[in-house]
């Protein structure tokens, strides 16, 4: 291994506890120089910033933005917004209908039982069943139709109580008791209740959608289906286990957060905390360098799995995690087709995947890496779509880059530049005077590593990218920082307990450039705790009393430019959350900055997940973790068992969802 084992340590890696131990440089401190450098604060120049931050008077847009509006040129945001709840429900804006679609449990393929309501069913039926906690989406539609599809969604994983160490809800109200009988079965339950399941949907006469009975597209990919391991590390001896000694062929695919889309009508489903799916029964902390910078268990893993399929032991089978961690491409409308690992966009803790053209045609796909200290990557496809031709191996060969933010002046409204810098052991020396990376493969396999080596910049636990679909801008929500230590000019709070979306453009509109100018979007915030505007805290100028939020998370652009954002964040109401309620969506001009709360979720979930049909008058959106602290009943009601579930949601006049 060309990592070297360490002293042991009992630090527990999640996403907000950084294991990024490099000196590169953190956002916050390229914020500060920016400040200082060009005035924003003290001077009202740079327009755009100074808008964000309560400084600056009227509307400024950034040049080449859209102009505002819809494109019948009506206001981009028609309905009205709504305050926040704190009950077991969902609230949507005025004139709009929220209804429930295929919760976990639902039967999906041939001989599935009926969901029994208390978690009792065995792996066998789970497999056969919708998996646990919906993520990302997305539907794909049928010949262009507006009332049928396939909609793909994510099962990140079931809710763990942490402390407890036993699952909440997947075995019904039986989670504690289960855990002290822990046996193989119940290992396989959690991998069926994990990874993408590919719904056949259909809106009836009534305007219902339901699931299309007994459809051969339906298909269930769990944590046990067999992928392939494609581009330029497949085969590598870094990918080979006792099990697969090819390094080509591996077993499933779990904790799948965000996902993407291609063009070419392929889903994008991303690996994200991998990590915790991986600990070892050896009683020791046995973790190599590479193991702990990529947060995996130091003994046993929150899931416990390893103690029933040996593979999740990182002493026993220390390759098996290089198997995770990357984008998995799906293609929905080939039942049979074997889901492709994509080795050649990097192995990280991938949060979603925003896919874009450059200006010639190549492919081009934006990621954050959702842990605190961690960074934004960016990979460019060698060869070029093509409308209706085989673009299936397009994804296998191109350029992986990592984002580093710099302060320097820049024209127009933005707060500095930034750089894309190539992860390639060939071009780069000080990749290639680094030991640890024999080949371009550990580059990929280590890719947290090799971006340390080059100098990216520390982010704030990067979430969902989302591309605008008229400008090219790109937006990535950076949700919190709360170990944050040092204070600045711009962000002058010890702790990012409330986050920010940060936004850039691409040198020349192109989304291969290499060079590209950003600046702050939004800082959320709570003007109702921290009333003094020059308390950042409070948020920029765009926070109110009445769409005050923490924690931005998903994010997606519909085809009109409207920005939509979901959170996942404290839903505590007291302290520095009080008055914010439950996790919510909101939605947000670009060039106005408004904000308006559209939807609030029910008790202790997060609002996940973003699609919609090819008309725009249907959004998909998904509900998880209900209750995941054991207080909610959504969505059934009663002593019902809290089930995460796809919510759709419709306008009642028949309209664009946001006019």
């Amino acid at each position: 291994m060309p990592f070297a084992r360490t002293t042991p340590s009992i630090a527990i890696d999640s996403e907000d506890l950084p294991t990024n131990l490099s000196d590169n440089p953190h956002f916050q401190s390229v914020v500060e120089q920016a400040v200082s450098r060009r005035g924003f604060l003290r001077s009202g120049t740079g327009l755009s910033a100074a808008l964000f931050l309560g400084l600056g008077g009227g509307v400024a847009g950034l040049a080449g933005c859209a102009t505002g509006g819809s494109r019948s040129g009506s206001p981009l945001m028609g309905f009205t917004a709504i305050p926040i709840s704190t009950d077991d429900a969902v609230h949507i804006a005025p004139g709009y209908t929220a209804t429930v679609l295929a919760p976990w449990g639902t039967p999906l393929l041939d001989g599935a039982p009926a969901f029994k309501g208390d978690g009792s069913e065995d792996a066998a039926a789970q497999a056969l069943q919708l998996g646990d906690n919906h993520d990302g989406m997305h539907f794909f539609a049928i010949d262009g139709k507006n009332d049928e599809g396939l909609l793909v969604l994510n099962h990140e994983y079931c809710t763990v109580d942490d402390k407890k160490k036993h699952y909440v809800w997947l075995f019904g109200a039986q989670g504690e008791a289960v855990a002290r009988k822990w046996g193989r079965d119940h290992v396989h339950k959690a991998m069926n209740a994990h990874g993408v399941s590919v719904v056949h949907i259909q809106r009836n006469a009534q305007g219902r959608w339901d699931l299309v009975k007994d459809s051969l597209y339906h298909r269930r990919i769990t944590a046990h289906t067999a992928m392939e391991l494609t581009g330029p590390a497949a085969g590598d001896a870094l990918l080979q286990t006792q099990g697969d000694p090819s390094g080509r062929r591996v077993q499933g695919t779990f904790n799948n957060c965000g996902n993407g889309f291609t063009p070419w009508g392929t889903y994008l489903t991303c690996e994200e905390n991998f990590n915790n799916y991986f600990g070892t029964t050896s009683g020791a902390d046995q973790r190599t360098v590479a193991q702990k910078r990529y947060g995996l268990s130091a003994q046993a893993s929150l899931f416990q799995w390893e103690g029933h399929e040996p593979r999740f032991d990182y002493v026993k089978h220390p390759q098996e995690s290089h198997r995770f961690g990357w984008i998995v491409e799906i293609d929905p409308f080939n039942p049979t087709s074997m889901p492709k690992k994509r080795t050649a966009l990097g192995r990280i803790k991938h949060e979603n995947a925003a896919f874009a053209l450059s200006k010639d045609g190549r492919a081009v796909v934006y990621m954050g890496d959702d842990q605190a200290d961690d960074y934004i990557y960016k990979f460019v496809s060698d060869g070029k779509y093509v409308k209706g031709g085989d673009n299936s191996r397009l994804l296998d060969s191109g350029k992986l880059y990592v984002a580093r933010f710099g302060a320097g002046a820049t024209p127009g409204d933005f707060a500095g530049t930034g750089e894309w810098l190539l992860l390639d052991k060939a071009a780069d020396p000080k990749l290639q005077a680094d030991s640890r990376f024999a080949n371009q493969a550990a580059v990929l396999v280590y890719t947290r590593l090799a971006a340390d080596v080059v100098g990216a910049t520390k982010m704030d636990r990067p979430e969902w990218v989302a591309v605008h679909p008229h400008t090219g801008e790109v937006y990535v929500t950076l949700t919190n920082n709360s170990g944050r230590k040092a204070a600045d000019e711009a962000n002058p709070r010890e702790k990012n307990i409330y986050g920010q979306i940060v936004r850039w453009r691409e040198t020349g509109g192109d989304a291969a450039a290499t060079t590209f100018a950003w600046d702050i979007f939004v800082l959320a915030g709570n003007p109702m705790v921290h009333t003094d505007r020059k308390d950042l805290r409070a948020g920029s100028a765009n926070v109110t009393a009445d769409n005050s939020f923490n924690s931005p998370d998903g994010l997606a652009f519909d085809n009109d430019g409207r920005l939509w954002i979901q959170t996942d964040g404290k839903y505590s109401n007291r302290g520095d959350y009080a008055g914010q309620g439950n996790n919510q969506m909101l939605c947000a001009d670009p060039v106005s900055k408004e904000i308006r709360r559209f939807f609030v979720g029910p008790k202790e979930c997060e609002v996940t997940g973003i699609s919609f049909t090819p008309d725009s008058k249907t959004m998909f959106i998904n509900i998880q973790h209900p209750g995941e602290e054991g207080d909610s009943h959504w969505p059934g009601g009663g002593n019902s068992i809290p089930r995460s579930a796809t919510v759709v949601i419709t306008k009642n006049d028949g309209g664009v969802i946001g006019t």
